[in-house]
């Protein structure tokens, strides 16, 4: 992400943030070897889907779909409402993934700035 998107406009959570109590950290894995991850940040009554990377070599493989429906399955085990995402725009195959699954663009929320290189997606639970 930092390659692709200037600092002011990219929000990715760092290691330290991944390990925080509000977090649900996934990653799917064949052997020792990480295919992908993801995460949900709890945030007072909706989920944000966060951290979503599959390894370039694993792409195509269902991988990215399997996380998101297991960050959708925690969300919904833990009565949250919503999903919401914050993407870059540019990213097409994240933004179709997100489509598949259900989510539509919406505005900014939570203390995300109105940047020109984010896309805002949510989807009701």
């Amino acid at each position: 992400m930092q390659a692709l998107f200037p600092p002011d406009e990219n929000f990715h959570l760092d290691i330290a943030a991944l390990r925080g109590p509000d977090i649900r950290f996934f990653a799917a894995v064949d052997g020792e070897t990480c295919l992908g991850t993801g995460a949900l940040a709890l945030r007072g009554g909706y989920g944000e889907v966060k951290s979503m990377f599959v390894a370039e070599t694993a792409r195509g493989r269902g991988v990215a779909d399997a996380i998101l429906r297991r960050i959708e399955s925690e969300a919904r085990a833990l009565g949250l409402t919503s999903l919401k995402l914050e993407t870059g725009a540019g990213l097409d195959a994240a933004q179709r993934l997100y489509t598949r699954h259900g989510f539509t663009r919406c505005g900014p929320f939570g203390s995300y700035p109105d940047a020109p290189s984010s896309v805002f997606l949510q989807k009701p639970l």
